[in-house]
């Protein structure tokens, strides 16, 4: 059934073609006009903008599940709103996504796991879509995380592939997915269709200067990455299987070329890396650019931004051009992620009298994005499209219910509010969870590292900076999912790293920064901490791991009596370490090996996901079993003025329960104006 949004007189007039062509005949039928007519057309211009959503992880609304929170900065009722001016703007519009539409929130969780979607019913993420008439789209790595069984329903029934039924008819996502690179074992075929083939007309503008409509045939392409075989192992083994983007593009955009494509818009689930090139490579743009044929390329997964104006751009690689929004000559976007941010390229269109080309010179890229700031400094922030959250309200309060759902419960008050001076409550169960997720998953799949001791790390997301109000702060009594998300603040995911010793020393001496350096003859009042952000203050919270951080040592010179098992760490010692995707791929200014080339194991799941699933395990959380395991103590020394930190009101009782003696209250506020007091740290205790 065509959605209402499909009858748009701004977009192009719809008609699809899936591997195949739909007769001539019929499409000049569409378009209105004859071949002869547009023959006489030679020389004719339009602009076609290709507009691209990407990364949505099920972000429907402008709605933190886990804080229970509306959150203005992203959600796709927001990019809706930008859709619907670009299709005023522009009197020719395709819609794509670019994929890892399906995954993300609470509420994509419960539609998938907790109270599955019938399948006459759309996943509201789709639903939601609907309301706007995408064109095309293709899939992410995290289509995949439900299974293929999921995936099979909710794209609408059709994958060939051992453990589906190929023949299930459902509601499916309400318009055609790609994906060209992966096959199903069973076949030897495309999983989904590799292509699709739109037919549309364009309002083109004639060399007279009027308006005249023309017929167009789009190519649109799609590609994941291989990465999906190793993060969805225990779904996809034995069952489907991966080419590269290259080669998967070779193979079939020259196909939609014979077929008739004018152009072709590449869905490229991946991003840009200027590694040599592998079939496997997880961000294969620079190299898929190069592909003949391709006229456009959509980017993603990296949840970055192309292009990137600021002064010190995320890409700016060989054949990267921010400034005419290119990747080596081909107009190209990425638009982050949950719909922060709408992808336009503008693609300038040439007739010939027979078929269009694109003039890539004259086309141009750019990101609109639904936070700005305004003429007087504020941040501001587009409306959201009203058609949208009523289309999902039944589904979006039930997710809410669910994430209220206890799923454990705590005899401690667990708290960042003095993690900075030694309190592990907060963070030791999220190295309890991380640490046991990568142990088991190095145990069924990577025999290689089984010898390996496996830590974990973690930081105090939240520490103050914007106040008394910004710590993690769970209460005694029960545990529900959006505690804790509470206890693990941000949208990462797993990762693991092999590094030694040596690399552990480097580490922590880079997490240490947190503190200034302290002056112990001073009689003046000293400030403990640095601007160094909290969410970069990694720790170790085990009894295997023990040492001290002396403040009085410049940064690089600050930990002393560092030991694993009671003994002097050995430096060349071999260690797998939990951590997330930012600190493994972005942490070269911590050690060597955190520039992404220690990572053993990438998993797909989110670090709060594995907290939330280690607490259902084992849900009687104890302060002694999972809040008292302390791995650091400053070194003792006495001085000669006061050491101050704020944190927040009232919280003494905090330090207290948490065993920690040598901090006490100075002032009930700091002056500070951001609620917060002044404690005072005994470092001679």
């Amino acid at each position: 059934m065509l959605e209402p949004s499909f009858r748009d007189p701004n977009r192009i007039s719809r008609r699809t073609a899936t591997l195949g062509v739909v007769a001539l005949a019929a499409l000049l039928t569409a378009c209105g006009g004859s071949d002869g007519d547009a023959s006489t057309n030679a020389g004719a211009t339009a602009t076609l903008a290709v507009l691209e959503t990407t990364d949505l992880h099920f972000n429907v609304r402008s709605y933190d599940y886990f804080k229970l929170a509306d959150d203005k900065s992203y959600g796709f009722e927001r990019t809706a709103t930008l859709v619907r001016a670009a299709r005023k703007e522009f009197a020719n519009t395709l819609l794509v996504d670019n994929g890892d539409t399906i995954q993300g929130t609470a509420l994509a969780d419960y539609e998938a796991t907790i109270n599955p979607i019938p399948c006459t019913q759309q996943l509201s993420m789709y639903k939601a879509m609907g309301a706007l008439g995408f064109d095309a789209g293709t899939l992410g790595n995290h289509e995949f995380n439900y299974g293929l069984p999921f995936l099979n329903q909710v794209l609408g029934g059709g994958l060939d592939v051992d453990g589906v039924d190929a023949t299930k008819k459902c509601a499916g996502a309400g318009y055609p997915a790609v994906l060209a690179n992966v096959y199903s074992s069973k076949t030897k075929k495309p999983l989904v269709q590799p292509y699709t083939l739109l037919e549309r007309t364009l309002v083109a503008k004639g060399t007279d200067g009027k308006e005249v409509k023309l017929p167009i045939k789009v190519g649109v392409i799609g590609f994941t990455t291989p990465g999906i075989m190793n993060w969805d192992k225990r779904y996809l083994e034995g069952k489907v299987y991966t080419e590269g983007a290259v080669e998967a593009a070779t193979k079939y955009v020259p196909e939609l070329r014979s077929k008739g494509a004018d152009i072709v818009v590449a869905l490229l689930h991946g991003g840009l890396d200027s590694a040599a090139y592998t079939a496997t490579m997880e961000n294969p743009g620079l190299y898929l650019s190069k592909v003949a044929g391709i006229d456009a390329m959509v980017m993603g997964h990296q949840h970055s931004v192309f292009p990137d104006t600021a002064a010190t751009p995320a890409f700016s690689q060989a054949g990267v051009d921010n400034k005419a929004g290119t990747i080596n000559g081909v107009p190209a976007v990425m638009a982050s992620s949950w719909g922060k941010a709408l992808g336009v390229i503008q693609l300038s269109l040439q007739w010939d009298g027979t078929k269009w080309a694109v003039n890539k010179a004259a086309s141009k890229s750019e990101l609109r994005n639904i936070q700005s700031k305004n003429a007087a400094g504020a941040t501001v922030y587009v409306d959201p499209d009203a058609t949208v959250a009523p289309l999902i309200e039944t589904q979006h309060q039930a997710a809410i219910k669910y994430v209220k759902t206890p799923i454990g419960q705590t005899d401690f008050r667990m708290s960042t509010l003095f993690a900075d001076v030694g309190d592990p409550g907060a963070i030791q169960i999220v190295n309890q969870a991380q640490q046991a997720y990568v142990a088991a998953y190095i145990k069924a799949n990577l025999p290689q590292y089984a010898a390996l001791p496996v830590l974990s790390v973690s930081a105090p997301f939240k520490s103050g900076f914007q106040g008394g109000a910004d710590y993690t702060d769970v209460a005694v009594g029960p545990l529900a999912i959006n505690n804790a998300a509470d206890l693990y603040l941000y949208p990462n995911t797993v990762y693991a790293v092999k590094v030694n010793g040596g690399d552990i020393k480097n580490w922590l001496e880079a997490a240490a920064k947190r503190f200034n350096q302290i002056d112990p003859a001073k009689t003046g009042e000293q400030q403990l901490i640095s601007t160094f952000p909290g969410y970069n203050y990694d720790m170790f919270t085990t009894a295997d791991v023990q040492y001290e951080i002396d403040v009085t040592q410049p940064v690089g010179s600050r930990i002393k009596n560092l030991t694993y098992l009671g003994k002097p760490i050995d430096v060349a010692q071999e260690f797998v370490i939990a951590t997330n995707n930012y600190r493994a791929t972005s942490g070269k200014s911590f050690s060597d090996k955190l520039d992404g080339s220690g990572t053993i194991w990438a998993s797909p799941d989110a670090n709060r996901d594995v907290v939330v699933d280690y607490i259902r395990k084992n849900p009687a959380v104890t302060r002694a079993a999972n809040g008292a395991a302390k791995s650091w103590r400053f070194t003792k020394v006495a001085t000669a003025g006061p050491v101050v930190f704020s944190s927040g009101a009232n919280a003494l009782p905090v330090a207290q329960a948490a065993g920690l003696a040598n901090v006490s209250l100075l002032a009930a506020d700091d002056g500070s104006g951001k609620g917060t007091s002044k404690y005072r740290l005994d470092l001679s205790k």
